[in-house]
């Protein structure tokens, strides 16, 4: 450590004198990343016209995109310990140009997902964006700053809807891709330009076989959480599926406890609270996407249902955006919380607006004005959640280990995203009416929704109650 203080002292020197752009890039660029997951939602039902295939076989041009985010995220941030941040960072965003053009040059399903495997391998970007931010910033600096690139996820998604419906409406949906193309070159330029390299190293060798068999485990996990339902939970390959994914991430826990230097440190990762944390992580992004999954149908279910609003996908991009930007404005409070109290406070914080956003919707789904107002409470909640999540890895790992534990982290917030869609799945084709000769899901499956949203930031709230009450340093 010694050896590393004087780099690390001239590093956060040079950081005060601009520390501004630092963030505003390292936040764009995560905006950037996180617009990939909601750049193909508005064309989906008219995916399969597009490029002459099923809606099934459509639907993998978003499962690419979240197989590939779940392998890179952990893989990226221990290459970016190991060989520095800033240069793997312009690696996932050169990966993200990449795909975007592939993207935009597609006429059929092959080269579409493709591309869409491309730009899931930037989604590493964000947890190492927050690392370089822990290393560059002078430590009063740092909360905030991390909390704002931790709440870019949201921002990005939220704003990903209406952005995308908007082009979408008007131009080709080829256009889509040459803008993601366009602003990952930006991205990429301005991180090249004005970002340093992170002086902490980790050294050593990459474990190639524990990513290869984490990537394997995660792989069939994520493909049995999104498919299962149309496979059939008790089908042979599901079953089968499963149980090589269970042996996977048997051997795979066996092998990072003997390799001297592994892909993810266990015993590490197993301290109470990175593993509160990462915990509680998996809950907010599963709570999350109840509202995320749920409030664009209400908006675009016709109003013969009863309940339905009869809105168009730019409608129900507007009504969405709100959440996004709300996660970034709370950011400095996320911050401020966690600097007066501690970030478990925050945490506890963003549990309690999310418990109370859902709780609105459960009695509250009949005009735009509730919806707005729902997903308003569940992004602010979200963003004291996200901002404060940071804080408490970074407080309990050492810098050179900061990217690969913030990997984990947004690995995590991956697998609680892909329950809720299996979750919302299983209840919306259980909990459905006929309309018109088409099954869709009725109101009592929403308010199912609402309800589960709510039981998941209550549990959220308690994993957080056992946080350490120290105020983590970083």
């Amino acid at each position: 450590m010694t050896t590393q203080t004087p780099a690390r002292e001239r590093a956060r020197q040079r950081a005060t004198k601009g520390r501004a752009p630092i963030v505003v890039i390292l936040a764009f660029a995560g905006i950037v990343v996180s617009l990939m997951h909601s750049l193909v939602v508005p064309l989906l039902p008219r995916l399969p016209d597009f490029l002459s295939a099923s809606a099934a076989d459509t639907t993998w041009a978003v499962t690419a995109t979240l197989l590939a985010g779940a392998v890179a995220t952990p893989t990226v941030g221990r290459l970016g310990d190991m060989y520095g941040k800033r240069k793997m960072l312009l690696i996932s965003l050169g990966l993200l140009v990449a795909g975007s053009i592939v993207g935009a040059l597609s006429y059929s399903l092959a080269p579409l997902i493709v591309g869409r495997t491309l730009q899931g391998l930037a989604a590493g970007v964000i947890p190492l964006g927050i690392s370089i931010m822990r290393d560059e910033l002078p430590p009063g600096k740092v909360g905030g700053a991390t909390a704002a690139m931790s709440a870019s996820l949201g921002v990005g998604g939220a704003l990903g809807l209406p952005i995308a419906a908007l082009i979408a409406e008007a131009w080709d949906w080829h256009t889509l891709f040459w803008v993601a193309a366009t602003l990952g070159i930006l991205a990429f330029v301005l991180v090249l330009i004005l970002v340093p390299e992170s002086p902490a190293r980790t050294g050593g060798r990459f474990d190639i076989l524990g990513a290869l068999a984490m990537s394997a485990a995660l792989v069939l996990l994520l493909l049995i959480v999104a498919k299962g339902g149309v496979w059939g939970w008790a089908s042979a390959l599901t079953i089968g599926l499963g149980a090589g994914c269970l042996l996977l991430w048997i051997g795979w826990i066996f092998w990072e406890l003997r390799v001297s230097k592994p892909l993810v440190d266990l015993r590490a990762n197993s301290r109470r609270q990175v593993l509160l944390t990462n915990v509680a992580s998996l809950i907010f992004a599963f709570s999350m996407l109840c509202m995320s999954l749920s409030l664009p149908q209400i908006l675009q279910l016709p109003a013969e249902t009863g309940y339905g609003l009869g809105q168009s996908m730019l409608v129900v991009g507007l009504v969405m955006a709100p959440s996004g930007l709300v996660m970034m404005a709370v950011s400095p409070i996320s911050a401020c919380i966690s600097a007066t109290a501690g970030p478990k406070w925050s945490l506890i914080s963003g549990a309690v607006l999310v418990a109370g956003g859902y709780s609105v919707g459960y009695f509250m789904l009949d005009a735009l004005w509730q919806l707005v107002l729902v997903s308003v409470l569940v992004g602010a909640g979200i963003g004291l959640a996200y901002g404060a999540m940071p804080s408490l890895i970074m407080g309990a790992v050492p810098p050179e280990e900061s990217a690969s534990a913030n990997g984990l982290n947004a690995l995590m917030r991956s697998v609680g995203t892909s329950l809720a869609a299996a979750l919302a799945g299983l209840v919306f084709a259980q909990m459905s009416m006929n309309l018109n000769g088409n099954p869709v899901p009725s109101r009592d499956a929403f308010l199912v929704m609402m309800a589960v949203g709510a039981a998941g930031a209550i549990v959220a709230l308690c994993v957080a109650l056992f946080l350490p009450r120290r105020k983590p340093g970083l």
